[in-house]
């Protein structure tokens, strides 16, 4: 018999032996059935995303599917194209996977992404080994994911952005505990800590306009609703390829 509940990643499934229809419940009297650890929530969920990310990717006609009619076509990226990259990051939490994504500071008049939702990620920088060292390091600095803790299990698509002139190159990777997030605070206004199931729901994926100058606009951009946040642009092209590779 338990005397009190222990905390402990997971949830506890239990019964009180002196419960009847009048009686309140007392956890002095509880019997634990099971308990289930956030490592056993869906551990066949990342093998099938490992298995699906060393197979042919859904690849840019999955990415066009949540971009603006205007970007439908593969831009091929020039010599001079700078190489970026980002981390969709899997965590457990709440009995389910999770992913963070990140809303971008708007402190940077020369940023082009700036106040967007995006997944961590940057510039490759000479110091990085490899280009998912550029994920593992951008993440760690943006929302303190422990860079050494990450298990990558692939890539993605590679997607150019005309706008910024940035190759960017998605990684998929997973923590086996739920995170303490760290904001750096400079670069990152908040963090959206996002059910991925929630992200097939029908209702998610909306439309609307986007001004992306004083006197221009496009209307008609697909984006994934989250948390009330607007998710479109490179974000949302890189989240539709990811949940086509993971059904």
């Amino acid at each position: 018999m338990l005397g009190k509940f222990i905390k402990k990643l997971g949830y506890v499934v239990a019964f009180d032996t002196s419960l009847s229809e009048q009686s309140p419940l007392n956890t002095d009297n509880l019997w634990v059935l099971e308990v289930v650890s956030t490592h056993m929530i869906s551990d066949q969920f990342i093998q099938h995303l490992a298995e699906r990310l060393q197979a042919p990717l859904p690849g840019p006609e999955a990415q066009f599917r949540m971009a603006h009619v205007a970007r439908r076509h593969a831009a091929m990226p020039p010599p001079n194209a700078r190489q970026a990259s980002v981390l969709a990051l899997f965590y457990p939490k709440a009995l389910d996977w999770h992913i963070v994504l990140i809303e971008r500071e708007q402190n940077n008049p020369n940023d082009r992404h700036g106040g967007q939702i995006s997944f961590p990620g940057g510039k490759h920088e000479a110091d990085d080994a490899t280009l998912m060292h550029t994920a593992l390091r951008e993440a760690e600095e943006e929302v303190g994911a422990p860079a050494e803790q990450v298990q990558i299990l692939g890539a993605l698509t590679p997607l150019y952005i005309p706008v910024s002139n940035f190759q960017v190159n998605p990684f998929v990777g997973f923590l086996s505990d739920m995170p303490t997030f760290r904001l750096q605070t400079e670069e990152v206004r908040s963090i959206l800590e996002v059910d991925f199931r929630t992200l097939r729901a029908p209702h998610t994926r909306q439309s609307t306009t986007i001004r992306i100058a004083s006197n221009v606009a496009l209307s008609n951009v697909p984006y994934f609703n989250v948390q009330g946040k607007v998710v479109w642009g490179a974000t949302a092209m890189i989240l539709n390829e990811l949940l086509e590779l993971s059904a």
